[in-house]
């Protein structure tokens, strides 16, 4: 059987280093270990230039070298005969190593010192399969049942209308149509410096609410490059620096929201959200097996997230500001135990019952909200009121209001809070109060 470059996909997943030899002019031989050899196409490779003086003194002499890649699935490896054609120091091939080694050296605390110094590109010229002494394993390029499922999770994303129906269909589809079972949304902020997260699945704790700078670790680099990025396997990277941080102090203390993760992770990708131009945010999955996500897996994950960026942003262009509330008498099935709720202004965080539960713009939401019930009684209310309030302090163009009202309603049923938000209609939401809330605000 004719073996193709695609078919050795996972040998490119830099979880066994590869080996290039070279020879000078005099046929003295050279041989060096890659850190990055990546698929181009079916007739070209590219190998990263970090270090490898003497190799590149060589190709320039003599363009003939041989690449050794191996398959870190079952250890098969093959010999590729390679010709050197051009350097690249630039362009969207360059960029896209630049930012996997950034992101891979980021985990190491070598974010500043690693740095890709170009780019060589290598023309195939022959693949043969070395034999093993130990046995032969049978050559089957792998199956790509990815895009039906991708096609599938594309078409129920299109008929949903509401963003939280939107994460939730999402993450579903990549736990239940992909065998995704570690997965997370991040949407981004208006001001554009931080992700928070609005839905998880297969984490003992959510995280909704927790959140991420730009240009922190794969997720915050993953925004601020607007480039997926991909690592196959952490154990390289535990090789030489921890990749996992200690669990972050209580909530009640920080005021910090825990992110979710695997503490035993392998494999992590994580995909940019891009629609109309402008990041929505990031799709964020991991496994603890090795090589869990291949290259097929990329490309049916980014088209996901692609459509799923713009069912969000087309949610956001057509959400409705309802019909006004009017007030209404006090509901007395609220009556029951008294529970209290303290609002820090300094940074508008809230806690009930001595817990945290959320800061920022979703917390002086809240805030707003039982000001009005305590005040007039009222349970309803719509997004136009809500808009208009003086003391919410919202931009006039595009609040986020609702991405800001869905974290909120999520965190509390996260919490399990004596306080929930329901979604009664387009643009209108419902306070449900399982006791009378005493409001103590800090100023």
């Amino acid at each position: 059987m004719t073996i193709r470059l695609r078919d050795l996909s996972a040998c490119f997943e830099g979880v066994i280093p590869s080996i290039i030899a070279t020879a000078d002019p005099d046929g003295m031989p050279n041989i060096s270990y890659l850190s990055h050899v990546q698929l181009v196409d079916d007739k070209h490779v590219a190998l990263s230039n970090q270090f490898f003086s003497k190799t590149a003194v060589n190709v320039r002499a003599n363009p003939a070298a041989a690449l050794l890649v191996v398959d870190a699935r079952n250890g098969e490896q093959y010999r590729l005969d390679v010709r050197f054609e051009r350097s690249l120091q630039s362009g969207e091939l360059f960029q896209e190593m630049a930012v996997q080694l950034r992101a891979a050296s980021a985990q190491i605390g070598m974010a500043d010192i690693m740095r890709l110094r170009g780019i060589d590109i290598y023309g195939v010229v022959a693949i043969r399969h070395v034999p093993s002494p130990i046995g032969k394993t049978d050559f089957l390029p792998s199956a790509s049942p990815q895009f039906s499922a991708a096609a599938e999770i594309v078409r129920r994303l299109s008929e949903e209308t509401e963003i939280g129906a939107i994460i939730d269909t999402m993450l579903d589809g990549l736990r239940d149509r992909l065998g995704f079972g570690n997965s997370m949304a991040l949407l981004m902020d208006r001001a554009g410096e931080r992700l928070f997260t609005i839905g998880s699945r297969g984490y003992e704790r959510t995280g909704i609410g927790s959140e991420v700078a730009m240009g922190d670790g794969l997720i915050g680099m993953a925004a601020a490059e607007r480039r997926p990025i991909r690592v196959s396997d952490m154990s390289r990277v535990r090789r030489f620096g921890s990749a996992i941080r200690s669990s972050a102090a209580e909530e009640n203390r920080t005021r910090t929201i825990q992110l979710p993760g695997l503490s035993d992770a392998m494999s992590q990708i994580a995909l940019p959200m891009v629609a109309h131009g402008v990041l929505r945010g990031v799709l964020f999955v991991e496994s603890a097996r090795r090589l869990a996500f291949s290259h097929d897996d990329n490309a049916a994950l980014a088209i996901i997230a692609a459509q799923a960026a713009g069912a969000i942003a087309l949610s956001e262009s057509e959400a409705v500001d309802g019909v006004p509330a009017l007030a209404s008498p006090l509901d007395t099935s609220t009556a029951g135990r008294p529970f209290r709720v303290v609002h820090h202004a300094y940074d508008d965080s809230v806690f009930i019952e001595n817990e945290y539960l959320i800061k920022g713009v979703a917390g002086r939401l809240l805030v707003h909200l039982l000001r009005l019930y305590l005040e007039e009684g009222r349970v309803e209310f719509s997004n136009r009121e809500i808009r208009l309030a003086d003391d919410l302090r919202l931009p006039d163009y595009k609040d986020n209001l609702e991405t800001r009202l869905l974290l909120l309603r999520r965190r509390l049923e996260d919490k399990g809070a004596p306080i929930q938000l329901i979604r009664v209609g387009r643009g209108r939401i419902r306070l449900a109060l399982a006791g009378s809330p005493f409001l103590k605000e800090h100023r």
